[in-house]
């Protein structure tokens, strides 16, 4: 196809860029999260929400429940009131250098008439949650839970986190941050496997549920991060006694897989289009690819969802901030590892922000499937008129 054909194509064509959301969100997230900007959530105590404008320039203090209203602004974690910050130091200094337990800590806290930031009295789990989080040495960490689909809040496994070390300014000495965990992983060691798990199950039996702020709160039992360490995340925890949180947490390992797989797939892409003459630039802040300059294309990683009757499906949501004139879904195989086929498919075409692909497809989307990107370089490729 000629330049000046594609270039009536482009006119007539309005652009849709699609993205499998759990990878190119996340992928975009994660950039943000290595320039120190705070992925949502409360700051915590001893700290303040700063929104920031696109050059790096403090604009103030977001209070509860404020958000950014414009869109290149962004915000990043301060250290908060004076009063506060003493409090989480001394917080550390009498769990290190006191010897002081967590519940020995909140009941000192509450006798002086000191309250949480969520104005709350203190507790064993809430003084625990402050020796823990990494925040407080100003390393920016991302992705800990998830809470897709309004369902109940998931504790993510450590390979799924995203860390900035030195990200903010640090409230706590990196020394004592890192005493304080040995205290806690040491209260574990004297336990065995089988005694940590069988704690674990009391505990269950107890409450009927598990989760880590249960666990923390709980005197007799080791804290999450004690069992997170030992048994590699507190997810694989729960299998280990039987239970069942009521989530597939599969996907976290086949989104981990897609996500490295994308920069890899976008760049065999790109060195297909060069070897046929064209050229293929990727665009850093929105990931299209400019193609000979003249047409967009946004290539996204579709996974394999397989439904409980055994049939898969591939799913696409279309967003409609950045525009692209054609859209490369690369449907990946159920375990994550291989490419299944591509679809080229161009906006004009695409009437929903959701299309449902299965193994045979109605609407002519089939007439669109290929089996490796030829099409693609066919369409890139330039021939002298």
């Amino acid at each position: 196809m000629g330049s000046s054909i594609i270039k009536n194509v482009k006119r007539t064509m309005a652009g849709e860029y699609s993205r499998e959301l759990s990878v190119k969100v996340h992928a975009g997230q994660l950039r943000l999260i290595q320039l120190g900007v705070r992925q949502g959530g409360a700051a915590g105590y001893g700290l303040r929400r700063m929104l920031i404008d696109h050059t790096g320039n403090h604009k103030g203090i977001l209070q509860a429940g404020q958000h950014k209203s414009i869109q290149t602004d962004r915000v990043i974690l301060v250290p908060g009131p004076e009063e506060e910050t003493e409090i989480v130091r001394w917080i550390y200094n009498a769990f290190v250098e006191d010897g002081l337990s967590e519940a020995e800590i909140a009941a000192n806290l509450n006798g002086q008439g000191k309250l949480t930031d969520r104005g709350t009295s203190w507790t064993r789990g809430t003084v625990h949650q402050i020796l823990i989080n990494e925040k407080y040495v100003g390393d920016n960490v991302w992705n800990r839970t998830s809470f897709k689909l309004k369902l109940e809040r998931v504790h993510n496994p450590p390979a799924a986190w995203a860390r900035a070390e030195g990200a903010f300014s640090a409230i706590v000495d990196r020394l004592i941050f890192n005493a304080a965990r040995q205290i806690i992983l040491a209260r574990s060691y004297r336990l065995t496997d089988d005694e940590m798990l069988d704690a674990l199950k009391r505990l269950l039996h107890e409450h009927g549920r598990l989760s880590g702020i249960i666990i923390d709160e709980s005197i007799g039992c080791p804290s999450s991060s004690a069992f997170a360490s030992r048994f590699g995340s507190l997810i694989r925890t729960y299998t280990l006694i039987g239970y069942d949180p009521g989530r597939d947490y599969r996907y976290l390992d086949i989104n981990k897989k897609l996500r490295e797989a994308h920069p890899k797939i976008v760049s065999a892409a790109i060195a297909a289009i060069n070897a046929v003459g064209a050229t293929a630039e990727q665009d850093q802040k929105s990931d299209l690819l400019w193609i000979n300059k003249e047409f967009s294309a946004a290539l996204v990683l579709c996974r394999c969802r397989s439904l409980t009757n055994g049939v898969n499906r591939w799913i696409l949501r279309f967003d409609n901030l950045v525009r692209a004139e054609i859209t490369i879904a690369v449907r990946m195989s159920e375990d994550a590892c291989a490419i299944r086929d591509y679809y080229l498919l161009p906006h004009i075409d695409l009437f929903s922000q959701k299309l449902q692909l299965g193994e045979a497809n109605e609407n002519g989307f089939d007439a669109y499937r290929y089996d490796d990107l030829s099409m693609l370089t066919y369409l890139a490729r330039r021939i002298a008129l």
